[in-house]
């Protein structure tokens, strides 16, 4: 296969997590990195799920990370309809740096984003279900790749619901350790210990 027949969506929120890739489609190799030229918000996208999600706009002067992920051209429609409401577009080598040595693969690189933020409102929070999903999509890639998801998103004072026993997110892992998710999301969210402390019913 030649490098113009490969091609690749930078994932940045629940993408990130490999687990919840695959309730899409078929994914490949995944590459940990960090993008230029857009910011991560947390948004309303759709109202359907009661919920908002990340979103990305084009930014100039920042950056987010996530993960870019190889798929098979075929299986790309099952990726627009997961991502419905965003635009899809190209995005280019230069602007993608690493987390690792391993020098990025040749191809066509997409992104999912939005033309503007719409801010959560208390009818569609920011929820723990999905929040969840891509935190522990990040731990796959460490650490520090963590901190950098919580430090590149805006829109943490935003009203935050934790749905655990009763999830917004329709593609829930209810079977996610929740205590370390916990400790990161304290010095960034709304919720107080005993608020992120409430689980998944087992």
């Amino acid at each position: 296969m030649s490098s113009s027949d490969r091609h690749f969506i930078l994932g940045y929120g629940s993408l990130i997590s490999s687990e919840s890739r695959a309730k899409t489609g078929e994914t490949g190799q995944v590459w940990p990195v960090k993008l230029h030229g857009f910011e991560r918000h947390w948004s309303v996208m759709s109202d359907e799920f009661g919920m908002s999600s990340v979103a990305v706009i084009k930014a100039s002067d920042k950056a987010c990370n996530g993960v870019l992920v190889e798929v098979p051209f075929d299986q790309f429609p099952l990726f627009d309809e997961r991502e419905r409401g965003y635009h899809r577009a190209m995005i280019q080598t230069d602007q993608l740096s690493a987390y690792q040595t391993t020098p990025l693969p040749e191809g066509t690189y997409w992104i999912y984003y939005t033309d503007d933020i719409v801010e959560p409102t208390q009818g569609c929070p920011i929820t723990l279900s999905y929040l969840d999903v891509i935190l522990s999509g990040c731990l796959e890639y460490g650490d520090a790749f963590t901190q950098d998801f919580l430090m590149l998103t805006k829109g943490w004072t935003s009203p935050l619901l934790n749905d655990r026993k009763a999830p917004r997110y329709p593609r829930v892992q209810p079977d996610i350790e929740t205590e370390r998710l916990n400790t990161l999301l304290a010095p960034v969210t709304t919720l107080s210990i005993k608020e992120l402390s409430v689980t998944y019913e087992s």
